[in-house]
């Protein structure tokens, strides 16, 4: 079966960015939505206390995890948020270039944004992402 999931990239647009512009997902396909997925340990500690990198590493880690208990994996992945908490440019880069790595060749569209502060103490990086899996599989 074809894969329920295409990623455009929009020749009309700049190919700057690292990800396609727009993703469908065609029927009969189900719907993954996961929550943010947060630098936490399976003791629920935040892992690398400001260390950007070493976070976005535990979330993506977490994030396909998540999406492996809903019968999904990241190349299902057809859009992310990815907050990190700076309003340095260089720490957002810095967290998108270990979720690029994670996603590969996949490229699904991805908003990345500085916040002010996300939930746990010391935590510096959260994702969430939305899957599209084919019926049945």
């Amino acid at each position: 079966m074809p894969d329920p999931v295409a990623l455009l990239h929009v020749p009309a647009l700049s190919d700057a960015a690292e990800y396609a512009y727009a993703a469908t997902v065609e029927s009969p396909a189900r719907l993954v939505f996961t929550a943010g997925a947060c630098p936490l340990d399976a003791e629920g500690r935040t892992v690398a206390p400001g260390d950007h990198a070493a976070q976005a590493r535990q979330v993506m880690t977490n994030l396909a995890t998540a999406l492996d208990a809903a019968g999904a994996r990241l190349t299902d992945v057809v859009k992310t948020t990815v907050y990190v908490a700076s309003s340095q440019q260089k720490d957002l880069v810095t967290v998108w270039d270990v979720v690029r790595d994670f996603f590969g060749d996949h490229d699904p569209p991805s908003t990345l944004l500085g916040v002010a502060v996300l939930g746990y103490t010391d935590q510096l990086v959260e994702v969430e992402a939305v899957a599209a899996v084919r019926m049945g599989a």
